[in-house]
């Protein structure tokens, strides 16, 4: 394991040595046997990294003049070094992870969780290429499972996401600065999610709900439930620090809601402005001790290895105009939520429900 670590090392090294000028083409690399005393290791790992660079195109070999950069690099150099360089970086941490006894599925989910946060930070979408898809709303971990999906099905279109909260993502339909919008916003008037936000906010507009499933809702509380939390009206206790989502989430408006309707004030409950942006956040925050409890989804506690109290299950769905249906990627992705891998993958998140996933309802 560890000279599979170390071959990809030296490869790496190399890699972006190329990347950032120092070895230009038709330079000559050390010899095998001087490499491998530079790294302190056998030839035959120096060999293996110098065979996959020549398999690159990075390197040639040839008798009496060792080991040099090609004198012509590929198309896309920089490009492909780039993506090179990163998929042998995170081979390394891959194969480290195992050595250190960590499951291929703790280093899935954890990469899963930095991704989200990282997308987190991204107030607005941003400008990408055409053939690329937009998403900008709630988040949702098994927004992630779709992300991946897209690029595996090599359809020449990326999705990307940004977590700007259920209203921030219909809102940016409305502006036109994404292709879709993920929300589960609850009306309190009608008692149902999304329809009547959609009406307000995209009106005369031919949309359809692509539902990605329901979802559990509740309390986030640390391993064992030290406070024996069990509904809202537990918030009151004295001295519990609370985690919410920031305004314009459908947590957050479902919270609001819930909260005036039992007499509850934000000034009652410590620390209620301490605003999240992801539900993994949230769980981040219980972890670090920084807060007693919060508000969020049931896959965010299963990640965290947190508990979690029940409150109520809402519907997210996945808000597409007319114009976007027909886009390649979103009939592709509409095709595999109705499958039983997609609906098996959503499962395994924990706190779904995938009766309805797949499903779409067509809105004017």
């Amino acid at each position: 394991m560890e000279k599979s670590v170390l071959y990809q090392q030296i490869a790496e090294t190399i890699r972006q040595q190329i990347i950032e000028g120092k070895l230009k083409p038709d330079d000559r690399l050390p010899t095998v046997r001087e490499m491998a005393a530079k790294w302190r290791c056998t030839q035959g790992t120096v060999q293996r990294a110098y065979a996959d660079l020549a398999r690159e195109g990075l390197l040639v070999s040839r008798p009496g003049q060792g080991t040099r950069v090609t004198e012509t690099l590929p198309v896309e150099t920089d490009s492909n070094l780039r993506r090179a360089a990163l998929l042998n970086r995170a081979e390394s941490f891959l194969l480290e992870a195992l050595t250190a006894g960590f499951a291929p599925a703790d280093v899935d989910r954890v990469m899963r969780l930095v991704l989200d946060r990282w997308r987190a930070m991204s107030e607005e979408p941003v400008h990408r290429p055409e053939a690329d898809l937009h998403f900008a709303g709630s988040h949702d971990p098994a927004m992630g499972l779709l992300a991946a999906h897209v690029e595996r099905m090599n359809l020449g279109s990326v999705l990307h996401l940004a977590f700007t909260g259920s209203l921030g993502g219909l809102m940016a339909l409305a502006r036109g600065e994404a292709d879709l919008a993920g929300c589960h916003l609850w009306d309190s008037e009608t008692g149902t999610y999304n329809a009547p936000f959609v009406r307000r906010l995209l009106p005369g507009r031919q949309v359809a709900l692509l539902t990605l499933g329901h979802r559990n809702l509740g309390l986030i509380v640390p391993a064992g439930n030290p406070a024996a939390l069990g509904s809202l009206n537990d918030m009151l206790k004295s001295n519990l620090r609370f985690a919410t989502r920031q305004h314009g989430t459908g947590t957050r408006v479902w919270l609001d809601e819930h909260l005036q309707r039992l007499g509850l004030t934000p000034k009652q409950i410590e620390q209620y402005g301490e605003e999240k942006r992801t539900h993994y956040l949230v769980a981040e925050t219980i972890v670090d001790g920084q807060a007693d409890v919060g508000i969020g989804i049931e896959a965010a506690a299963v990640a965290y290895g947190l508990d979690f109290v029940y409150l109520t299950r809402e519907r997210y769905d996945i808000v597409v105009p007319e114009e976007t249906w027909e886009h390649p990627a979103v009939r592709a992705l509409a095709s595999w939520l109705q499958t039983r891998e997609a609906k098996s993958e959503i499962l395994g998140l924990g706190g779904y429900d995938v009766s309805e996933t797949g499903k779409v309802h067509w809105m004017q």
